[in-house]
């Protein structure tokens, strides 16, 4: 099973929240619940958790404030931000510290369990990468990926380049161009777009923005080219992917 710690201010909202992961069927437990970030970290210092699902809105320690101390402190658990609309903005400022998706109030039973599933789906991946780089990868090459991955997943959904990702681990843009296809199977600039897309995807699924603000919040100023890349990776135009997806 894996663990869960839930943060809400609301005990309702907790209940709730408790109760849908439960009826998803899911190997997920709820082993805590705390109402503001600083009590989640008192916590996560005596309990070992996989996910941590926090609103962005409490007081003494908010979800964003909580977001930031956790990366601070390196912890092996991953985070799913849980907002209104209203929220949007600081939800964009959490994708960009870390978190890895988040949920629109009210959580309704079918999009807590795609979210759980994606992220089973994704921890499963990066156990089998992580295992096949101790196998296959010099330790400080290793490394070297790591803080590239990182590093462009802190920077999206906003544009990310290969000069300025180079010089953040401090080497030559031709050498870690060819260290990232090495280690990782995939061009740096596929990685990036694959990214983007990916956010451009839940924007359309989950949020009313126009596609000409989607294409402005992941960095492109030129709409056309924002939705023939984005047909090209899907098969789709932006605005024929958000009508599949609310048919589905």
């Amino acid at each position: 099973m894996y663990k869960i710690l839930l943060v809400d201010d609301e005990k309702w909202v907790r209940i709730a929240l408790k109760h849908t992961i439960a009826r998803t069927g899911l190997p997920f437990e709820v082993i805590g619940e705390c109402t503001n970030g600083l009590e989640a970290l008192d916590f996560l210092k005596e309990h070992s958790v996989d996910l941590v699902m926090t609103d962005v809105r409490m007081a003494v320690m908010d979800g964003l404030a909580l977001v930031s101390a956790m990366g601070k402190e390196e912890r092996d658990t991953d985070c799913i931000m849980i907002s209104g609309y209203e929220d949007f903005n600081y939800v964009q400022h959490a994708l960009r510290s870390g978190v890895i998706d988040y949920l629109l109030k009210p959580v309704e039973l079918e999009d807590m369990k795609e979210c759980l599933e994606k992220w089973e789906k994704l921890r499963r991946k990066n156990n089998l990468q992580e295992n096949a780089f101790v196998k296959e990868v010099d330790p400080s090459e290793l490394s070297t990926v790591e803080k590239v991955i990182q590093y462009v997943k802190s920077k999206v959904p906003g544009e990310v380049t290969l000069a300025e990702t180079a010089n953040h681990v401090h080497l030559n843009p031709s050498y870690l161009s060819k260290l990232f296809k090495d280690k990782t199977d995939q061009n740096f600039v596929d990685f990036v777009i694959d990214i983007r897309m990916n956010e451009a995807k839940k924007l359309l699924e989950r949020t009313s923005l126009r596609v000409n603000e989607i294409a402005d919040r992941l960095g492109y100023s030129d709409i056309t080219y924002f939705s023939n890349l984005f047909k090209r990776r899907s098969g789709v135009t932006p605005s024929e992917y958000r009508k599949r997806a609310r048919t589905n």
